[in-house]
């Protein structure tokens, strides 16, 4: 969608082209992608957890020579051999193969399976409490407002429309607008560059409370369906019918740093929750961006394991999306909920409910398209104007390794 997110995840904002006019849009039902590399600080929190609540194993005992038996007292903090207590170590991996189904106000265009997806994570642990990750996860989405209704079409100097585009391929109901169809069927490519490292913080009854502090780098591209080149350079405008129009931009590419801090505030048996917070910061402006400070990411973890093999997961989360498209950064609300089913100890299937859209944006999908001059007016090489956007898309996975849910 143009201007959005799992996501997440970070974790998003697709470009849209359509017939008369060209546009870019976000659905960023995923806020976009930073959680799934969270993976391992969320495990390495639990690791460290459990060493603290697993029952002490007696001491073994001596015999001497008379006969009588001496424990033998263990070194301080000794923990038992081969449970983890941190972050994991040595090399792990994850790789999977997804497609998602659109859901919501879609129109017929985008009714259709959304391009296949793989998504990688290779992480190499140097000790519990250092780890490296990087990852690349890849989304499918459809958003909302591109193949339903009636806009209008602007040409640049005259203050009132021209005429109608019909965004579902018709005339209209009066049968005098422009039928217009735009594929903005969009795949995001999101790669993860992470180093993990865990504190302890002492608590007042003995125990520690680890946390995780990861320096990121996220790099994000994006393909398209309308754009041509199958990429996501497609023209559109900002605040019609005279502002500025953009025609060789990248849309849904840009670079962000952050700093993330994972916490956990909820550990039971068969339950485990999380909350990170990171602030991140765009690596250059690029398009229509404006402004450059820190933008706060929060997601909250929740799981609950039932069986050894079978886990649930909720991941809301309040994200940011800073694309070339935005003046300024969206806040997008979203979700990711689902579950996965370890199959066999490496492999695993996974489905994933995700949705999101911005809570400070107009409304979603396409406001109006915009034409510089009567040539584009003829020959629909216009850019189009968008508002908020949103996506909800089912998405349906099969891994091999540990099952992850996308970061920001």
């Amino acid at each position: 969608m143009i201007k959005t997110l799992f996501r997440t995840g970070v974790a998003l904002a697709v470009a849209a082209s359509i017939g008369l006019s060209s546009a870019p849009a976000w659905a960023d039902g995923n806020g976009d992608a930073m959680a799934g590399a969270l993976g391992s600080a969320n495990l390495g929190i639990k690791n460290a957890m459990n060493a603290q609540t697993a029952p002490a194993k007696p001491a073994p005992v001596t015999q001497t020579s008379d006969g009588s038996k001496v424990a033998q007292v263990p070194p301080v903090q000794q923990s038992p051999i081969g449970q983890q207590v941190g972050l994991p170590t040595g090399f792990g991996y994850t790789a999977d193969l997804s497609t998602a189904w659109p859901m919501g106000n879609i129109g017929s265009t985008g009714r259709n399976w959304t391009y296949g997806g793989t998504d990688l994570v290779a992480g190499y642990g140097f000790n519990p409490t250092t780890r490296f990750v990087a990852s690349t996860y890849q989304l499918q989405h459809y958003p909302v407002g591109f193949n339903t209704g009636q806009v209008p079409v602007y040409l640049r100097g005259f203050a009132n429309p021209i005429g109608c585009a019909s965004l579902d391929n018709t005339t209209g109901p009066q049968g005098n607008c422009t039928p217009t169809n735009i594929n903005v069927d969009t795949k995001d490519s999101i790669n993860l560059f992470m180093l993990e490292k865990m504190f302890f913080i002492g608590l007042p009854d003995g125990k520690k409370l680890p946390i995780v502090i990861s320096p990121t780098y996220v790099a994000r591209v994006s393909k398209i369906a309308q754009s041509a080149g199958n990429k996501d350079i497609v023209p559109f405008a900002i605040n019609p019918p005279d502002g500025p129009t953009y025609y060789n931009t990248n849309t849904r590419t840009a670079q962000v740093y952050s700093l993330a801090f994972t916490v956990p505030f909820l550990k039971t048996p068969k339950m485990f929750g999380t909350f990170t917070a990171s602030p991140g910061w765009l690596v250059h402006l690029a398009g229509a961006n404006i402004q450059n400070h820190a933008q706060i990411y929060q997601i909250l973890y929740l799981e609950y394991t039932p069986t050894k093999n079978l886990t649930f997961f909720f991941e809301p989360q309040s994200s940011r999306d800073y694309l070339p498209t935005d003046q300024y950064a969206q806040h997008l609300i979203a979700y990711f909920l689902g579950g996965s089913y370890r199959v066999s100890k490496n492999q695993f299937f996974q489905v994933t409910l995700n949705s999101g859209g911005p809570t400070n944006e107009g409304a979603y999908g396409v406001h109006s398209i915009v034409c510089d001059n009567l040539t584009q007016v003829a020959t629909g090489n216009c850019a189009t104007n968008i508002g908020g956007l949103k996506a909800t898309q089912i998405q349906f996975q099969y891994g091999i390794g540990t099952p992850n849910v996308i970061p920001f």
